[in-house]
């Protein structure tokens, strides 16, 4: 056995839960389909998951945990504010962007407010090709 010393037991649990996370939101972002009770579901998993790492580390607060709830809670958002939204938040991936739009079509966009905010997530895309 061999003893990690605090301060680099604290960086490995950061970069793990760091990890964590941003694996979460990309697997949210992989779904085909969700409904409002599957996005609460979400929710719910995710506390379910911060509950168990406040209780595994000390660590506070939990790195990348507003990116996960932003996320999930970016579902909810009516066409105007989700397009502010996607124009504010640059730290998610175009495939992330697009898939978060093309979920809530048919829930509360319909197709005409899909192609707007596609063509946004395409002129925020535009500068980095």
């Amino acid at each position: 056995r061999v003893r990690i010393p605090l301060p680099v037991s604290n960086i490995l649990w950061e970069h793990c839960i760091r990890l964590a996370n941003r694996t979460l939101v990309e697997g949210y972002a992989n779904v085909k389909k969700c409904s409002n009770e599957g996005r609460a579901l979400m929710q719910l998993d995710f506390q379910q998951f911060l509950m168990k790492l406040e209780k595994l580390t000390d660590i506070r607060p939990i790195p990348d945990k507003e990116f996960v709830e932003t996320y999930i809670k970016a579902y909810y958002l009516t066409e105007n504010d989700m397009e502010r939204w996607i124009k504010e938040h640059r730290e998610y991936s175009t495939k992330q962007l697009i898939n978060l739009v093309n979920v809530c079509l048919g829930s509360h966009i319909n197709k005409k407010a899909r192609q707007k905010l596609l063509a946004a997530i395409d002129d925020i895309d535009r500068p980095k090709r």
